[in-house]
């Protein structure tokens, strides 16, 4: 057994000590000269960041010094360390697997992260069924089946399964056979000719489908042609039958399979099993995130290509970032090549090369190819980065247009220092009906949907929408001060709040009337927040702003106009959607609930008796106790409930 990393006494955290009582100086002295993996914490305990290290004692001390050129990342998080802990492992392999299995746990905010979530598709061939199946799945298990892939697509995987299941006549079905033989009726898959039916007793042994499937098996190893010179065999056999329908079918059979071929064709000389790593980064945007291209190469056939993005990379080198990609992704896929080409050399190339291979159980090489066609291939997938991230870069270019510049364009609209942050309420009832609040909330111009709030107006009764956006702002700002109390006794931060995150700028639903009211509101409450307007026209379009007693006009083609309008529908539509909810249960409630001995069990089996109320109004005692969950007590309660005069 591989012996467990052994854990140092880690330093109390600060719940466990008193306030500042962390000293960085005395803690780093404390530092070992060996390899293990650091944590490091900010003051509500939360993970910034865990790296690996052959030498801790070195590597953390260096955080902690004068560096020019560290980056300004780097140096943003430093100076929100309160404390850090650390790991002793006896080699740097073993603090590898342990930085990726907490960095894959913690997902700390300044570590260089894969942005994916996904598993890859296989073909799983049940070989250790007497009659197999050729199943899609995500996840390689140790059974009996053999598996094929990963591929990058999940149609391609879906439709090579329903070519391989027409061409060979296999079953898709999950009966268990053969024991199920001879139970039940042949699917329609065997009466179109798709299936040789070995759910019918004696009707295909066990040895003409294992042939069936070694033919399939194969075809999945990459020998097409066999399966080609089958095929037209057989078409030339129908034909000479005259059977001109099924030596149609083998004819396309064999342009499916021809098609297929030809996509996965590649040059020979790039070797059997590889991933060729291509990646791509704005040099002069210590902000901006790369891109890994990637090439999928299986038996020497390009059988796809997938690209991923690495974000919080800043400043950090691209050998760095591929070794992150390189560590972060193969940690989560169940097939690891035999050998993965990179652009440029990895300085930890050894160690990771070493992991690699315990993982995979054979040996796994990284290599930087020079010349040849292994290096035009790696020039190809850099090349393809780049590209995406040229289109990338367009797509945030226009994206930021839609969102920052328009808020940018808002506050100078306005003469506002920012808006950043904006919070839009809006009221609605059916004549009194139901009164809700809504409030949505924007941050640098996109929704920001975990903020948003519903309120179920409780002081006002009927059609007063003044009063209603009276309540609901109240309560908000009410509720922001006192979490803004507590936060600052607690010494924590706004992002710990639900309500104590104040905005730049409130935007109501209407005119001049609904401004004063929430002008009104901050004035009780002593707040000083900028509030407009969101004017609509005569047919109920968003037409400007009202801000200082003013109509401020707005270019109607402008992205700040646009965004308005975005904002208006939103609050809109969120409150109409409280609303309706509140409705539906309202009316339920009147008729139902009101009748003794019935609660929410009783009225649910009810509902799902009969069609409607009215149904159930119409019903004698007879059929009521025939619900379940109505006794004949019950029973009687609702019939003399609806009949009584």
């Amino acid at each position: 057994m591989e012996k467990m990393p052994e854990v140092t006494d880690q330093p109390d955290k600060p719940e466990q000590k008193e306030k500042n009582s962390f000293d960085v100086k005395t803690e780093l002295s404390k530092l070992p000269k060996k390899p293990g993996v650091y944590i490091m914490h900010d003051s509500a305990d939360t993970i910034l960041y865990v790296g690996k290290a052959v030498n801790l004692h070195n590597r953390v001390r260096s955080y902690f010094r004068a560096n020019i050129g560290r980056g300004p990342a780097i140096d943003q998080m430093v100076r929100q360390i309160a404390y850090f802990e650390y790991i002793v492992t006896d080699s740097e392999l073993e603090a590898l697997v342990l930085e990726n299995n907490l960095i894959k746990e913690n997902r700390p905010k300044y570590n260089t992260m894969l942005v994916d979530d996904k598993t890859y598709p296989y073909i799983k061939v049940t070989v250790g069924e007497p009659y197999p199946r050729l199943v899609f799945c995500r996840t390689m298990k140790k059974d009996k089946s053999r598996y094929f892939g990963p591929f990058t697509s999940g149609d391609a995987v879906r439709n090579t399964i329903e070519l391989l299941n027409r061409m060979f006549m296999l079953r898709d079905c999950s009966r268990n056979l053969p024991c199920d033989a001879g139970k039940d009726r042949p699917c329609l898959n065997y009466h179109m000719k798709r299936c040789c039916a070995p759910c019918i007793k004696g009707n295909v042994s066990e040895e003409e489908y294992r042939s069936r499937i070694e033919c399939v098996l194969s075809f999945l190893s990459g020998d097409h042609k066999s399966v080609v010179d089958m095929l037209t065999e057989r078409m030339d056999k129908a034909s000479e039958e005259l059977d001109f329908e099924a030596a149609a079918r083998d004819r396309d059979l064999i342009r499916d399979v021809i098609s297929v071929t030809e996509k996965q064709k590649m040059s020979e000389s790039i070797g059997e099993n590889r991933d060729i790593l291509g990646i791509a980064k704005e040099e002069e945007n210590p902000d901006a995130d790369a891109v890994i291209q990637t090439f999928y190469v299986r038996d020497g056939r390009l059988i796809g290509r997938e690209h991923f993005y690495m974000t919080h990379v800043g400043s950090v080198p691209k050998s760095e970032i591929l070794s992150d990609f390189i560590r972060q992704f193969y940690a989560g896929t169940p097939f690891i090549p035999k050998q993965i080409m990179l652009p440029e050399d990895l300085d930890d190339r050894a160690v990771i090369e070493e992991w690699l291979t315990s993982v995979k159980g054979q040996k796994v090489t990284l290599e930087v190819p020079i010349r040849g066609q292994k290096s035009k291939l790696v020039a190809l997938a850099e090349e393809n980065a780049a590209l995406i991230l040229g289109k990338d870069r367009e797509r945030l270019k226009r994206e930021e247009g839609r969102t920052i510049g328009a808020v940018r364009e808002i506050a100078s609209l306005i003469g506002i220092e920012k808006a950043d942050r904006m919070e839009a309420y809006d009221i609605s009832n059916i004549s009194g009906f139901a009164n809700v609040g809504s409030m949505v909330v924007y941050e640098k111009g996109r929704p920001k949907r975990s903020d948003y709030r519903k309120f179920s107006i409780k002081t006002v009764s009927g059609p007063n929408d003044y009063a209603c956006m009276h309540e609901v702002l109240t309560r908000r700002f009410e509720h922001g001060l006192e979490e803004k109390k507590e936060l600052e006794e607690e010494n924590r931060t706004e992002e710990y709040s639900k309500f104590a995150k104040f905005p730049d700028l409130i935007l109501m639903d209407g005119g001049k009337g609904q401004v004063n009211i929430a002008l009104e509101v901050l004035g009780e409450l002593g707040l000083s927040i900028p509030v407009a307007g969101m004017v609509k026209d005569d047919d109920h379009r968003t037409r400007g702003l009202y801000y200082n007693n003013i109509e401020v006009p707005i270019d109607t083609r402008s992205e700040g106009f646009m965004l308005i309008t975005r904002i208006q529908d939103e609050a809109h539509r969120f409150a109409i959607e409280y609303h309706r909810s509140q409705r539906s249960a309202a009316q339920t409630k009147s008729i139902l609930d009101e009748i003794p001995g019935v609660g929410p069990a009783r009225r649910k089996a009810l509902m799902r008796t009969f069609a409607s109320v009215d149904e159930i109004k119409k019903a004698d005692v007879a059929e009521l106790v025939k619900v379940p969950e109505i006794d004949s007590r019950a029973a009687q309660q609702i019939y003399e409930f609806f009949h009584s005069c």
